[in-house]
């Protein structure tokens, strides 16, 4: 059970990350050029909001499943540390700021607003995300 949720995590970020890229991409080009925020650049960052909010999901699944239980609170071997409390608080936040960026921009009126707002807060948890990626593991 647990591998087999571990390898939809796996394969699920390429779909997150993927989204969040185009997300954050789309809104610095929506920015810079000035244009019109429309439906489309609305759906494309939700659509990455709910697949990061997905993957997420999915790791805390494979956390509470994981044969290491608890135990993954060493603070003295760093992989178990990366994997077990680092990668988890870390994207949490990351996921946070992009909630927190989605919430605010919806409230905002100018499609300039609107691009900022959400290439900040989806940029910074993007960020906060490749920061903790067990990169070993994930490849």
């Amino acid at each position: 059970m647990y591998e087999i949720i571990k390898q939809i995590h796996s394969g699920w970020a390429y779909v997150s990350f993927l989204l969040l890229v185009i997300a954050v991409v789309n809104s610095i080009i929506g920015l810079i050029s000035k244009k019109e925020y429309t439906p489309t650049d609305k759906k494309i960052g939700l659509f990455a909001l709910g697949a990061i909010h997905t993957q997420a999901v999915i790791g805390i699944l494979v956390y509470f499943v994981s044969p290491l239980g608890l135990s993954g609170f060493s603070m003295s071997d760093s992989a178990l540390r990366l994997t077990s409390m680092e990668h988890p608080l870390v994207n949490i936040i990351g996921i946070v700021l992009m909630t927190i960026g989605w919430v605010k921009h919806k409230k905002l009126e100018s499609s300039e607003s609107k691009f900022k707002t959400v290439a900040i807060y989806y940029g910074l948890g993007l960020l906060l995300i490749l920061s903790r990626i067990p990169w070993g593991l994930w490849f």
